[in-house]
């Protein structure tokens, strides 16, 4: 028996990288799977590589309450609960020094990001399991700041606060709210991020990177599943309002 068998968990951002293979360990470790995203045509083709009868998909934008709404009645109606929730959704906004930083962008940025989360966590926690576990996935820029992408660090450390007032009121219905922190992590989201923060190619801009990070190397989305699949289970069932990283000591 895997160590999710049966559990339901909600993830958002779930049809690509970081949420897709999180979804896919999720799955073999025997959760049931409710995928949301804005992509509907890769959100079909991953739940036909999970299985219907292990995954569900809904197509919703984190940001809109009403959507959120509807996608956790969805869910609740084909599962009836949920015990995880990963709310992994995000955008990476612009790159622009504060003077130059379009002001509807940064407010996006917040809204999907801090926003999304709050949505996410307001409406699922109602139909949760006591004892369930609340993910978000915020970054290493949650943990330090780096110029030129205010917006995305605001967003990140906002989330921050989210986690650790939430971790405090579902306590005494032993929920427990963290925050994932990935450092650089080989995906196509953080590919774009490189290449419009040094004006490099994707190989050089990957290169630059690299060398930020003590141990060398990005982390791969697998490597992040793990880290999100320990805290989604059992095995972290004292582990809350804790900032969790991954990122190679990046943020050391």
């Amino acid at each position: 028996m895997g160590v999710l068998q049966g559990k339901v968990a909600l993830i958002t951002g779930g049809e690509s990288g970081i949420g897709f293979a999180s979804a896919r360990l999720f799955v073999h470790e025997g959760a049931q799977v409710h995928l949301v995203g804005l992509d509907e045509t890769k959100l079909k083709a991953a739940v036909e590589e999970l299985g219907a009868d292990r995954a569900l998909a809904s197509v919703a934008d984190v940001s809109d309450e009403s959507a959120v709404q509807e996608a956790v009645r969805v869910g609740v109606d084909r599962f009836g609960h949920y015990d995880v929730l990963f709310s992994n959704a995000g955008n990476s906004g612009e790159i622009a020094n504060i003077v130059e930083y379009p002001s509807d962008v940064f407010a996006r940025t917040l809204a999907i990001h801090v926003l999304g989360a709050f949505h996410m966590v307001k409406h699922t926690t109602p139909h949760m399991h006591d004892g369930g576990s609340v993910i978000i996935t915020s970054s290493v820029v949650g943990l330090m700041g780096f110029g030129g992408a205010s917006a995305y660090v605001a967003a990140k450390h906002g989330q921050v606060g989210l986690m650790r007032s939430a971790a405090k009121e579902y306590a005494p219905r032993r929920i427990r709210v963290n925050t994932l922190h990935p450092g650089p992590t080989s995906t196509p989201f953080q590919d774009d991020i490189e290449m419009r923060a040094t004006g490099k190619p994707q190989q050089e801009a990957a290169q630059i990177f690299d060398s930020m990070i003590p141990l060398g190397r990005h982390t791969t989305p697998d490597e992040i599943a793990r880290a999100a699949l320990y805290l989604a289970s059992d095995a972290s069932a004292m582990v809350t309002a804790a900032t969790f990283k991954i990122d190679g000591g990046m943020s050391g």
